[in-house]
């Protein structure tokens, strides 16, 4: 069990939502429409930065220009996905519960609009209130330890006293790198064989593949 903290900081995407496949898939159809020969590994493969950065990586990758109205159509079909088919991650609200009376709060490397449509799609809003924080209200996303960092100071919380619950290795890395311990979640659709011993190796204390996992590890 862990102890000794005073604030759980979870990312969105894959962690309190299983939103990745939906959002890759949403992602590649607007790129390659716009002639881009994007594919589903590149975009799975930076799974936790924000969008600005896998752009600019994958036009790096295909060697094409991925212009501003292109990228501005991303959030669009994803939000239509979304409103579709997203689902809560099973489990997360029970855990949600347990919790209450705990500080808590989102670090995502998601725009605001697209986490609070996640949070209210998904009945997960409350009980975060106003606790919610984007990449895009920082300088630097994950792997940078800003947002985190940005997340502490305005929770109040000293860093050594946070625990992160993170599926993506750059989310990991942020919240190493910001002195947070951070917990590796293998929960979502998208988890790849063999990302549990990726998410430990940036530096993971612990890796659990459901809510019921990460409950007895941080609550007892």
């Amino acid at each position: 069990m862990l102890a000794d903290y005073d604030l759980i900081i979870f990312d969105c995407d894959g962690v309190l939502v299983d939103s990745e496949r939906l959002a890759v898939e949403a992602f590649v159809a607007v790129l390659r429409e716009a002639g881009v020969p994007a594919t589903a590994d590149m975009v799975e493969r930076r799974f936790g930065m924000k969008q600005a950065d896998i752009l600019l990586a994958i036009a790096e990758e295909t060697e094409r220009d991925i212009p501003d109205p292109v990228a501005s159509a991303i959030w669009p079909a994803t939000r239509q996905s979304f409103t579709r088919s997203l689902r809560a991650m099973p489990g997360i609200a029970d855990f949600l519960a347990k919790t209450d009376g705990l500080k808590r709060c989102v670090a995502s490397s998601s725009n605001p609009e697209r986490i609070r449509l996640s949070l209210g799609l998904t009945g997960l809003d409350a009980p975060f209130g106003e606790a919610v924080f984007s990449s895009h209200q920082v300088a630097r996303g994950k792997p940078a330890p800003d947002l985190f960092l940005f997340a502490a100071a305005n929770m109040g919380v000293e860093p050594a006293r946070c625990v992160v619950i993170e599926d993506s290795i750059y989310g990991v890395q942020g919240a190493v790198a910001a002195g947070m311990r951070a917990v590796g979640f293998t929960g979502g659709s998208h988890i790849p064989p063999g990302h549990d011993a990726d998410l430990a190796k940036f530096g993971a204390v612990a890796v659990e593949a459901s809510w019921d996992g990460v409950g007895r590890l941080v609550l007892g």
